[in-house]
C-alpha cells in the first residue's frame, strides 16, 4: 500500500481493461481486500465500480459510500438538508465500521445499505456481500478526507484510486443527473454551483492522498 501522505501519487492513463487487470491483482484466495474509488461528484465513480464488478464477476462486490447518507428527516433536524452530499451529511463512522466488518467477517453474508436516488433515501441491508467474496469495491466522495471518522474510512481500505475527469465534462454530467431525478434545469445548475462544486473543491484537495490518480482513456 502506498504512503497515504504521498505528495505526488502516480498518474495512470488507462483503459478499462488495464484497470480490471490492476483490480484483479488485488484478489487473493482466502483473503479479503478493499479497493476504493474516489473523486469529485460526477467523475464516474459508480460507473467505473460497476464496470469493474461486471468484469470480475463473483470475485467482487460493490458497496457504495452513498448508503450512509443521513436520512432526510435527520438532515432537516440538523439544518443540513440544503447541502445534502457534504461531508457532514453522512454517517462516516458507520461506513468505516462496515468496512472493518467486511474485512474481518468473510465466512457469512454481510448486508450493506443502498442509496435510492429516486427516493433520495438510504435502504438498509439492501446489498448482500456473499461469504468468500475476495474483493470489495467501494466508491464515494470522501474516502481520502483527513478529518474525523473519515480517517477511519481511509485506514480500512487497501488501495484508493482517485478518478480524474475534466471539470466541464463532470459538471455537465452532474446537471444531467439532477435533471434525470426530477430537478428543473435552472434548479440543477444552481445546485451544482452551490453544493456539488463546493464539495468538489474539498475532494480535489484530497487527491494527493490517493495511491494512484486514474485518467480513463
Amino acid at each position: 500500500m502506498a504512503d497515504h501522505g504521498a505528495s505526488h501519487p502516480p498518474v495512470l492513463r488507462a483503459d478499462l481493461e488495464t484497470l480490471v487487470a490492476r483490480a484483479r491483482a488485488l484478489v487473493t484466495a482466502g483473503d479479503r481486500r478493499i479497493l476504493g474509488i474516489t473523486g469529485a461528484p460526477g467523475a464516474g465513480k459508480s460507473t467505473l465500480c460497476e464496470a469493474l464488478a461486471t468484469a470480475l464477476g463473483a470475485d467482487a462486490c460493490v458497496v457504495p459510500m452513498d448508503g450512509f447518507h443521513l436520512a432526510n428527516e435527520e438532515l432537516a433536524r440538523l439544518g443540513r438538508q440544503d447541502r445534502k452530499g457534504a461531508q457532514d451529511t453522512f454517517d462516516a463512522g458507520g461506513y468505516a465500521a462496515l468496512l472493518r466488518r467486511l474485512r474481518a467477517e468473510k465466512d457469512d453474508t454481510v448486508y450493506a445499505p443502498f442509496f435510492n436516488r429516486a427516493l433520495e433515501e438510504s435502504i438498509g441491508s439492501a446489498i448482500p456481500v456473499p461469504a468468500g467474496t475476495p474483493l470489495i469495491l467501494t466508491e464515494g466522495n470522501y474516502l481520502l478526507l483527513d478529518e474525523g471518522r473519515w480517517r477511519d474510512v481511509r485506514a480500512a481500505v487497501d488501495e484508493v484510486w482517485y478518478l480524474d475527469l475534466p471539470d466541464d465534462v463532470r459538471v455537465d454530467r452532474l446537471i444531467r443527473r439532477h435533471e434525470t431525478f426530477g430537478r428543473a434545469h435552472d434548479d440543477a445548475v444552481a445546485w451544482v454551483g452551490a453544493v456539488d462544486q463546493r464539495n468538489a473543491a474539498l475532494i480535489e484537495g484530497t487527491r494527493n492522498r490517493a495511491d494512484v490518480i486514474v485518467q480513463l482513456d
